[in-house]
């Protein structure tokens, strides 16, 4: 199997801030994630906004 990595030379190599490995049947898919470099928001504050816009779209019973 071979390894494909995407070259991005305006970035700099950087480790990823979280990686998540999912086995399904006999192969495994391993995600990495990057968080924005110099962002003040943290996943508590990311949340509140998903579930503030979830509860803005939400229809009211009459």
């Amino acid at each position: 199997m071979t390894e494909n990595k995407q070259n991005n030379n305006d970035r700099t190599d950087r480790r990823p801030d979280c990686v998540t490995e999912i086995r399904m049947g006999n192969s495994v898919l391993t995600v990495s994630g990057f968080f924005k470099q110099g962002a003040t928001d943290t996943a508590a504050d990311k949340m509140m906004k998903v579930l503030e816009a979830e509860a803005a779209t939400q229809k009211t019973a009459i």
